[in-house]
């Protein structure tokens, strides 16, 4: 960050930067969680979930970007070691052990909650105090939000969809 951008920030610089690293390290496990699920989804709704998925696979991917490059305009450093991710972020990676759409939709859209909470906190932290991180973390919180009434939405359709299909015909 430059000298007059650090002279006008008024945040906690060191703070900052440790909250984009939790959040840096959830975009990657969220990323993961994605990906993976779209590769191994088995079930209702199979074809609809896989495609989102791998949507919100690149929107995870490139939103870690940007907190990487924000991370670094600020004179931090991204945390650089992968296993470091799991141990400092708080939106946490739940291994998909059962492949059904159902449960991974909603192990995902718990991560979506917590992502949302996390970007309306940094924004709350940001606002009126570090113009760039602020837009930065209100430009990913639209996509978080987005994300979580996308997997909302399917967890309906899958219910409905259940009470149809269970439902006896005369």
């Amino acid at each position: 960050m430059g000298d007059m951008a650090q002279k006008i920030a008024k945040v906690d610089l060191g703070e900052l930067i440790r909250v984009l690293n939790e959040a840096f390290s959830e975009e990657w496990l969220a990323y993961y969680q994605y990906w993976i699920g779209a590769r191994i989804a088995q079930g209702q709704m199979r074809k609809g979930v896989v495609e989102e998925f791998k949507e919100h696979a690149h929107d995870e991917r490139e939103q870690a970007e940007m907190l990487a490059d924000r991370i670094i305009e600020l004179g931090g450093t991204p945390v650089i070691n992968p296993d470091d991710w799991s141990k400092i972020a708080k939106c946490k990676y739940d291994a998909p052990i059962k492949p059904d759409t159902k449960t991974l939709v909603e192990q995902v859209l718990q991560s979506e909650r917590c992502a949302v909470g996390r970007y309306q906190g940094i924004c709350d932290m940001c606002f009126g105090k570090d113009y760039k991180t602020f837009h930065i973390a209100e430009k990913i919180l639209r996509k978080e939000i987005e994300h979580e009434q996308e997997m909302e939405d399917f967890l309906k359709d899958m219910t409905v969809a259940k009470a149809y299909y269970d439902t006896p015909s005369a």
